[in-house]
């Protein structure tokens, strides 16, 4: 898996189109649609989650824990994952903008928001073969299993 963050409009689709062909994509954005869209058989070898945030954000209930939040999330995220551990040609490319920064929100369900995204964030990346941070257009790979 390969997971993208950094500012809002910063230049993280455009860096992600620049590195993979996007007419070899299936590109699932959370700017077009509420919900996560369901997987279909009919994929191809590459799929980009674009917009992680706001899926997280469709989950906060302030009812819940954040612990109960956190594993919602991660059960969302799990059939993306298996699908790409399924086939070796297969690479799931996940695109979250950080929302860490900048002054802790007032609101209880905006701080769920930003501290269960963070969390998510923290286990995407752990998964991850490879991290880039894309801020003002520029890549820093902070984590790449290939080099290693």
């Amino acid at each position: 898996m390969h997971f993208i963050t950094g500012g809002a409009y910063n230049g993280k689709r455009k860096w992600v189109k620049k590195y993979y062909e996007p007419d070899q994509c299936r590109w699932l954005s959370a700017y077009d649609t509420a919900l996560m869209n369901p997987m279909s058989t009919e994929l191809p070898a590459i799929v980009i989650l674009e917009g992680v945030e706001k899926w997280i954000h469709a989950q906060i209930d302030p009812e819940l824990s954040s612990d109960t939040l956190r594993k919602n999330v991660i059960r969302l995220m799990k059939p993306w994952l298996q699908w790409e551990e399924a086939d070796s040609q297969r690479k799931l490319v996940i695109i979250g903008t950080d929302i860490s920064k900048g002054i802790v929100p007032i609101d209880k369900r905006d701080r769920l928001w930003r501290d269960i995204t963070g969390w998510t964030y923290q286990d995407l990346v752990e998964k991850a073969e490879r991290v880039d941070v894309i801020w003002y257009g520029i890549e820093d790979t902070i984590k790449n299993k290939r080099e290693l």
